[in-house]
């Protein structure tokens, strides 16, 4: 590498010892800003060690490997600074080319820079980085020279040096001290942009080392920095790891100190041992600032050991003292790090000490330490302010869709609000305004836009709820009504976080937000529905699909939900259905389930049971068909017992719920409207009603207000029509002015005009688009049910009938347009007979194959794509070949697509293809005059040229339409047959829905004669708006309104049944094989630990056996020696003999 750039200061890259703090920082901003670092790294390693000298240990460039470029990712990814001496020999050496190493390897992020420390006098041609004008950068050659072991070159791998100037030359440690002082300004700064963010960890590493290291490590512990030291790397590093761990080992005292100094003439014999000894010693009194790093302890604990090091070093009981090392789990996502050493019950935390945490947590999306903050006792309530909240959704990706809906929610939100000065807080986005867009109002949660610093904010609140809507200020203090309700069960502030969380597609977070917080089945619906809008939106392939995954997960979660509701209480878990949910714009789980389009809800047991009961009304489920049938043409039947109604203990359901209030025979509810504040039941209505009359004369109500009723009677009546328009166009449409039968099919047909404007403009879709701010508002805004009408598929098909009906009748009554309207009548009553159709998706075998046949349609239109492609290629080719002088082009026109077409069925007419097999009538077969015949026959001549092409054609076009796309339309069929079949029932059953629901809000009078029942309709709505009564909740169909004490105890057997499936759910996953292999594995590393420990104790026993053994055979020899020697007295005691084995 001939020219290699780094920078330098200007003229003399020397710092000097005066005000060396100031230096230090003034030099620290001025390389930051020319890395151009955006603020402090979240990680300082300090690296020390090596012998200084090119034959360091080899190994050491494996242990820097292993330590922050192997497999722990903390320092990887959240961008490290190693500082070592930056020259290219020993310790530097080997971190450099492990730095080196890893950038290759990397594939973006945050790079791990390394920095070098490095003293001014020892750098080889350092000569070359001075500039008396100064220059940035500089430029330095690097040559590899052979080292003299005095002066080495900067290595190449660094990306910056502080080169220190203390005066001397040809010394190294001459830049210990600036360097001790630059890690203590270190330690003292925070990560983030201006110092916002933790401390930054600076942690001394240790590899090998001289005895020079001893005293760099005295001076680090003394300025209370911790130190790692990794064992097995030889020099001072194994030196203080054995002392440490004889002094941490029990029984340790004053006999410990021969030992050390033992072991530290061993690893240093040329060193002064006293000096050392005290050295040692006084490491030893700080010893919680070390922590010993070991190879067996592998590549992935070196995190565990880490903040380990880092935790032993705060050295106190009070939770502030370890906020930065929490902080910093948070951000290496440790949770198990932080339960084993942060919360092991000895440090007092509170829960404004954890909202920090919580904050980094959220940011991050680290949803483990979300649930370990929240269990610790975290006070939501206390941590989720509205700046808080901004800064949650500023944590959206800049080209995310989230940001582009904000970004345009906020500029497109009518008036700007007054712009907040720089010192203001952040105001949150306009969250109301992005679900009303999303959802409409019907399904949108109710949300508030918090103004920040707006003193009009709660007289903003009251005046909405004056004038009819309700306060919607999750954030702020709630006022005295029914949203209380929320908050008084927990929810706020999870509703924030779940909307946050879905909203940003942070999956594990809006899981766990969604088990924490109440009206568990309606927020999985909701949020399903939330997450297939915006996956529809999204246009990112792998964003969509994460958001269609986790919709998904919600709508599994709904389903096992209210399956366990439903098996544990089939009444209330009828009431969580019908159950109006104000947190979601008053909107019922049929309603979010039907939005979300959350088939696999609707095909439940309890929601289908529901739906029958819903079905037969007050009559017995098990009526027979031909019974019913009977009844309804012969109406006296209805008191005999051939009709079988539920008895008052066998409908509990319909008796405490108050299904709906459209008891009436017109289907427009009660002439009475209900307190909204009282929300009076139906059921105290029916019993009361029950009390009056005999339960034999109310039988007639509740027969012909049976949906199944309205239904059979409009089947009678379509079919009526039918017939009617039948015979009409068949016999009476003439010429002549339209007859009584003719009169009568218009009228009919205006009646049907009558029902679509009722159904789309009011009526069920009314209340399905319920979702005003409050009970004042029953209808959404119009162009909100139109737009939920339309997207039916059979109103489509309705107003196509009916559009043309009145087109036909036009033409009709328009002189000299008699044809084309009988055309149009006849295309029409094709398009009445298909609406049949719709009528027999109520049938248990009809409806799925009528599902099948809707999804095959789609594949026919593909087929006829390609049909239609090889058609026209075949067919402009043989005309082409055929005919070249014909010029009557709809004759041109009809033999290029007609007969083509019914060539594919088997009409091949060869003599008018093939000329072999034709007769010349009236054309020359001279050459120039075959194609010029007089008369009619002129340009219709078969021309000679090239026929056998033709005929070839003719057998290709054949081979390809009648077998392979044919064929593939066969295949094409089978696989969406094979597809649909399982999953019709599913698509049957949400049909249902939508059946039971129309007929369930439906006049029971079939045309013609439900104009009788419009009239009224319309003279009741005329008279409530010139009274300016309250609409009635009556008119809301399959939703109940329930007061607060029964909604709160509803609310609560909710939580207890989705506490006990979430308990059941985790049951099943620890019993999985998955589960069960995990801890096995955990066990087995366990165990292997132990037997690690055991092998380390068999061998300090082994040498303590051998120092036993070495002493008793020098006792012995003393003592052999003492009784040979003259020094002891004759007749003395005898020595004591070797006790031999007891038996």
């Amino acid at each position: 590498m001939e020219n290699w750039t780094s920078w330098a200061p200007a003229a003399r890259p020397a710092i000097s010892f005066d005000s060396l703090t100031a230096r230090i920082q003034l030099q620290f901003i001025v390389w930051s800003r020319a890395r151009g670092a955006s603020g402090p790294r979240t990680w300082w390693f300090q690296c020390w060690g090596g012998r200084g000298a090119p034959s360091s240990r080899p190994g050491c460039r494996t242990y820097c490997e292993a330590g922050w470029c192997g497999p722990p990712r903390a320092q990887v990814t959240e961008g490290a600074w190693i500082v070592t001496g930056g020259l290219h020999t020993g310790i530097g050496r080997h971190v450099g080319v492990a730095v080196r190493d890893h950038q290759t390897a990397s594939s973006g992020g945050t790079k791990v820079v390394a920095m070098g420390v490095a003293p001014w006098g020892v750098v080889r041609n350092r000569e070359a980085l001075t500039n008396p004008k100064g220059s940035f950068p500089a430029r330095y050659r690097w040559r590899g020279d052979p080292e003299d072991g005095v002066q080495f070159p900067l290595d190449y791998n660094y990306s910056a040096f502080f080169l220190v100037d203390d005066g001397t030359h040809r010394r190294l440690g001459g830049e210990n001290r600036f360097r001790l002082r630059f890690e203590s300004y270190i330690a003292q700064q925070k990560t983030g942009v201006g110092g916002t963010g933790i401390d930054i960890p600076v942690l001394l590493l240790l590899i090998d080392g001289d005895e020079k290291m001893l005293k760099r490590i005295e001076d680090a512990t003394q300025a209370q920095l911790p130190c790692l030291l990794v064992a097995g790397s030889g020099g001072a590093a194994d030196c203080l790891a054995e002392i440490l761990e004889d002094t941490l080992a029990p029984g340790s005292g004053g006999g410990r100190r021969g030992e050390a100094g033992d072991r530290i003439r061993r690893f240093f014999p040329k060193g002064d041992p006293e000096v050392l000894q005290a050295q040692v010693e006084r490491i030893m009194t700080r010893k919680e600032l070390l922590t010993v790093y070991s190879s067996e302890d592998g590549p992935e604990e070196f995190e565990t050991i880490v903040l380990r090091a880092l935790v032993k070093a705060c050295g106190s009981s009070e939770a502030s003292a370890y906020l930065d090392e929490l902080r910093l789990a948070v951000v290496w996502n440790r949770v198990d790090i932080a339960q084993s050493e942060l919360f092991r019950g000895d440090i007092q935390w509170r829960s404004v000490h954890l909202e920090a945490s919580l904050m980094d947590a959220l940011l991050n999306d680290r949803h483990e330490f979300v649930r370990l903050l929240i269990s610790r006792g975290l006070s939501l309530g206390h941590f989720l302010t509205p700046t808080r909240l901004a800064q949650l959704y500023s944590a959206a990706p800049p080209n995310s869709l989230i940001r582009s809906l904000l970004d345009h929610v906020s500029h497109g939100s009518g008036p700007k609000s007054p712009a907040l000065k720089p010192s203001a807080e952040p105001r949150p986005p306009d969250v109301e305004q992005l679900l009303l867009m999303l959802l409409g109002e019907m399904c949108a949660p109710r949300y508030h836009t918090w103004v920040a610093g707006d003193p009009h904010h709660d007289l903003g609140c009251r005046e909405r709820r004056h004038l009819g809507g309700e306060s919607t200020c999750l954030l702020s203090v709630r006022a005295a009504s029914e949203h209380m309700l929320d908050a008084v069960l927990g929810q706020t502030p999870w509703s924030d976080l779940f909307l946050w969380a879905l909203l940003l597609n942070r999956a594990q977070m809006a899981l766990y937000f969604w088990e924490i917080g109440s009206n568990a089945v309606a927020s999985a619906l909701g949020a399903c529905l939330l997450l297939r809008v915006l996956a529809r939106l999204e246009s990112e392939a792998e964003e969509a699909a994460r958001r269609k995954d986790l919709a998904a997960k919600f709508e599994g979660l709904g389903v096992d939900l209210f399956g366990e509701c439903y098996r544990n209480s089939e009444d209330r878990a009828a009431r969580l259905l019908l159950r109006r949910c104000p947190f979601w714009g008053d909107a019922t789980c049929f309603q979010l389930a039907m939005q979300a389009d959350a088939r696999a809800f609707f095909a439940q047991d309890g929601v289908q049971s529901l739906l029958t009961q819903k079905w037969w009304g007050e009559m017995d489920s098990t009526t027979p068909i031909w019974a019913l049938v009977l009844a309804f043409f012969c109406p006296p039947l209805i008191y005999t017992d051939l009709i079988t109604f539920r008895r008052p203990e066998e409908e509990p359901t319909q008796k405490d719920l108050a299904f709906d209030m459209d008891g009436g025979l017109n289907g427009e509810g009660p002439a009475r409207p209900a307190d909204p504040t009282e929300k009076i039941s139906l059921g105290v209505m029916s019993q009361s009603s029950r009390g009056r009359c005999s339960p034999r004369l109310s039988r007639w109500p509740q027969f012909w207000g049976a949906p199944v009723t309205a239904f059979l009677g409009n089947v009678f009546s379509y079919l009526l029509f039918l017939l009617l328009f039948a015979r009409v166009l068949l016999i009476d449409f003439q010429p002549t002015p339209p007859g009584a039968l003719e009169l009568l099919l218009y009228f009919w047909a205006f009646t049907l005009l009558c029902e679509e404007f009722r159904q789309g403009l009011g009526g069920d879709w009314g209340s399905l688009a319920t979702g005003g701010r409050g009970p004042g508002s029953s209808q959404a805004p119009l162009r909100h049910r139109l737009h939920l009408y339309l997207t039916d598929t059979w109103n489509q098909c309705d107003l196509v009938a009916l559009a043309g009906f009145l087109l036909g009748v036009g033409c009709r009554l328009i002189p000299g347009l008699y044809e084309l309207g009988r055309t149009v009548f006849c295309l029409d009553f094709m398009v009445f007979t298909l609406r049949l159709l719709h009528i027999f998706t109520v049938n248990k075998q009809l409806g799925p194959k009528i599902v099948i046949v809707n999804k095959m349609m789609k594949d026919v239109f593909f087929f006829l794509f390609f049909l239609g492609v090889w058609l026209v290629a075949y067919g402009v080719a043989t005309e082409g070949l055929l005919r070249p002088q014909d010029q009557d082009l709809p004759k041109i026109l009809r033999r290029v697509f007609y007969r083509p077409y019914l060539q594919i069925f088997g009409q091949i007419p060869q003599e008018d293809m093939d000329v072999a097999l034709m007769e010349h009538v009236n054309c020359s077969s001279e050459l120039g005059f075959w194609a010029r015949p007089s008369g009619p026959q002129a340009g219709s001549c078969i021309s000679l040229y090239a026929n056998w092409l033709v005929v070839l054609l003719l057998v290709i076009f054949l081979l390809v339409a009648n077998i392979v796309l044919v064929n593939l339309l066969i295949a094409m069929f089978s696989y969406t047959f094979g597809k649909v079949q399982g999953n019709s029932d599913l698509y049957w059953k949400a049909q249902r829905y939508s059946l039971i629901r129309e007929f369930h809000s439906r006049p029971v009078l079939a045309p013609p004669l439900i104009i009788i029942s419009h009239v009224c309709l319309l003279i009741r709505g005329l008279s409530n708006r010139r009274a300016r009564s309250p609409a009635s909740p009556g008119n809301q169909h399959f939703r109940v309104h329930l007061p607060k004490e029964t909604e709160r105890e509803l609310l609560t057997w909710e939580s207890v049944r989705k506490e006990n499936f979430l308990l059941a759910r985790a049951r099943d996953k620890r019993e999985s094989d998955s589960e069960r292999l995990k801890r096995t594995s955990q066990k087995v590393d366990t165990a292997l630990k132990q037997l690690r420990q055991i092998r380390e104790y068999e061998q300090r026993l082994k040498g303590l056996e051998q120092e036993v053994q070495h002493c008793s055979r020098v006792l012995g020899w003393v003592a052999e020696a003492l009784s040979r020697s003259a020094l002891l007295p004759p007749g003395g005691p005898p020595p004591p003999t070797h006790p031999g084995p007891k038996d």
